[in-house]
């Protein structure tokens, strides 16, 4: 397995976002398979918007594991020659023509997409690529979004206030939902109105709250969530993440996390709605809450009692659900929250005859490798990045005997 968790990250290349421009410009089709992630998801809404304004015929494909469906073959038949495969997402590439971002480049997915719609004549939506950053685990000022939280700010996009983020004025729904936050009222509304009321704070009204009351607010759940009988000692950072949002007012949702963690839960659920969202379609930000709301409710529930074991660098966490499209946001939160250890593994009794894995670290260290590496061993399939990777296999495969196969491939240099 390649050592991709010790690389020096490489510095982007300039020219990496010119070279993919002229080549899709010139392609008489285009095809992005994008990583089932929020940030992926992102940079596909963003060059889908570029191309069609463009006039360059498109395809998008979302899956878990883009590069291997590329081999496949998957939605290349009877396209035309000379047509252009992009792999959008910062895990394997497979042999597409090109890939956003640049291999090696550690930048969001979403900071390169900006950047390519620029080169292509096409202004991107600054506050999707930022919602993009934010998914990819990173602050809305850096890895490269600089410029796009300046023009952002400088055309009144977004404002940072206190409070916590959320995609609705909704606050009791929405903290309940939050897939950024892993608090004692996390999938419990009724519990969450008992937080705001504590506080005073109407459920319904977080555009009429004011600053000192969003302070408050924060503050109650930065304690419940630090204090929380599972939490680990990272918890009390993982939560800044979801403190201090920046609004958005013309937006389609209330804040950039709000509509990161929308854009996550759409990448694993409903990826065409996200396009829809970047094409500004009727009735897809309706469709996006509902979708984002029962992914965050089945997440949570399969949290809620998980049976765990401590390894060397390994949580893992034994969790009862009927949707493997939760998975990676459980291993999230748990890596986030609770995990004592630098990797969180989740694994998924059998769900249709397979058993599932879902892996989350906070740095690179391989998992899109080590999960390749177990699926190869049990004829399974995987997909994911350096931090994130999923995995399924027949459930004949005991769980014990496939976390005893994780476990090795993450050791193995």
């Amino acid at each position: 397995m390649s050592d991709s968790r010790t690389d020096a990250a490489a510095a982007p290349d300039p020219d990496a976002a010119s070279r993919v421009a002229s080549a899709v410009a010139a392609a008489p089709f285009v095809r992005l398979f994008g990583h089932a992630d929020g940030d992926a998801l992102a940079a596909c809404g963003l060059l889908a918007v570029a191309l069609r304004d463009r006039e360059i015929p498109f395809r998008v494909h979302v899956s878990a594991d883009p590069a291997g469906d590329i081999v496949d073959g998957e939605e290349s038949d009877g396209e035309p020659d000379g047509s252009q495969t992009l792999v959008v997402g910062r895990g394997q590439r497979g042999p597409a023509d090109l890939a956003v971002p640049a291999r090696d480049d550690r930048q969001p997915a979403s900071v390169t997409a900006a950047a390519i719609s620029r080169e292509l004549g096409v202004d991107p939506d600054p506050v999707l690529a930022l919602a993009g950053v934010i998914a990819a685990g990173e602050t809305p000022g850096g890895a490269g979004g600089d410029d796009l939280l300046a023009a952002a700010e400088s055309a009144a996009l977004v404002e940072r206030r206190p409070g916590v983020v959320v995609p609705t004025a909704d606050l009791a729904a929405d903290l309940a939902h939050s897939t950024r936050l892993d608090a004692p009222f996390s999938g419990d509304v009724d519990a969450a109105g008992e937080l705001l009321a504590d506080l005073g704070i109407p459920t319904d009204s977080d555009a009429e709250t004011d600053d000192e009351t969003r302070t408050q607010l924060a503050s109650a759940v930065a304690v419940a969530t630090a204090t929380a009988d599972p939490a680990a000692p990272q918890a009390a950072d993982s939560v800044e993440a979801a403190l201090r949002p920046y609004a958005t007012p013309t937006a389609p949702f209330a804040t950039l996390g709000g509509y990161a963690d929308v854009l996550s839960a759409l990448a694993r659920e409903a990826p065409g709605v996200a396009v829809s969202l970047a094409f500004g379609a009727p009735g897809a930000v309706s469709e996006a809450l509902a979708t984002w709301r029962d992914h965050a409710a089945a997440a949570h529930a399969a949290l809620d009692a998980p049976t765990t074991g401590r390894y060397d660098g390994v949580y893992v966490l034994r969790v009862e659900t009927d949707q493997p499209s939760v998975l990676p946001t459980v291993a999230r939160l748990a890596r986030e929250f609770r995990s004592p250890e630098p990797v969180a593994l989740v694994v998924s009794e059998s769900i249709d005859g397979r058993r599932r894995a879902a892996l989350a670290a906070p740095e690179p260290r391989g998992l899109d490798d080590a999960t390749a590496t177990v699926a190869r061993e049990f004829d399974g399939d995987a997909g994911g990045t350096p931090t994130h990777a999923t995995l399924a296999v027949d459930d004949s495969v005991a769980d014990g005997e496939l976390i005893a196969a994780i476990r090795e491939a993450l050791a193995d240099d």
